[in-house]
């Protein structure tokens, strides 16, 4: 190779070589809980344990039927499964979980009712912790629940959207499961008014 060749590396090299390090903390991302980014030397560690934790699971185990489809959240994997009535779709998504157990919920419950461009209301223990939150807030770029919500049986208990994607794959809800707006969409397009879910 010629010095000149050396000193000025090729388009191709330098936008290779670029993507490869801007695709790297993505890659790198801690996805096990501490909302932190970690940056090992073993990337492939990193990235094994984050499959690891984050698998297409089977429905069975969960659900004795999949009539009106199927919903399993796994608050320790952060992950959302669905599954078509039919069985011809499955789907996989990241999610937030809440910050604490005692502000967890687990077990079976449905989708009662579904709203596009959700309004939010803090409830009344979230007002107790946080007395400087707003009373209502409309739909829009400010709205905790972003931009659909799936309410659930459960008073207060949502599967919705949010405008904050740093929040995705940590422990960051109030109680309600997030989704990317992006797939809370896709998820709102699958689901009807009594989908069966499961919080495990």
């Amino acid at each position: 190779m010629t010095r000149n060749a050396m000193s000025n590396p090729s388009r191709r090299g330098f936008l290779a070589g670029t993507a490869a390090m801007l695709a790297a903390p993505a890659v790198a991302q801690n996805v096990d809980g501490s909302g932190t980014v970690e940056v090992e030397r073993d990337l492939n560690e990193v990235v094994r344990r984050n499959i690891s934790s984050f698998r297409s699971l089977e429905w069975r185990p969960y659900f004795s039927d999949l009539r009106n489809g199927a919903i399993l959240v796994d608050i320790t994997s952060r992950a959302l499964h669905f599954w078509s009535e039919d069985e011809s779709v499955y789907k996989l998504f990241p999610t937030s979980v809440p910050l604490t157990e005692d502000l967890t919920r687990r077990g079976r419950t449905s989708v009662v009712r579904k709203i596009v461009g959700p309004t939010w209301r803090p409830t009344p223990a979230m007002k107790e912790r946080n007395p400087e939150w707003p009373d209502f807030v409309g739909p829009g770029p400010d709205n905790p629940l972003g931009t659909h919500a799936l309410y659930l049986s459960w008073t207060y208990y949502r599967i919705h959207g949010t405008h904050d994607t740093r929040k995705i794959g940590r422990r960051s809800s109030n109680g309600c499961i997030g989704l990317y707006n992006e797939h809370i969409a896709e998820l709102f397009a699958l689901t009807n008014v009594g989908t069966q879910v499961l919080l495990i």
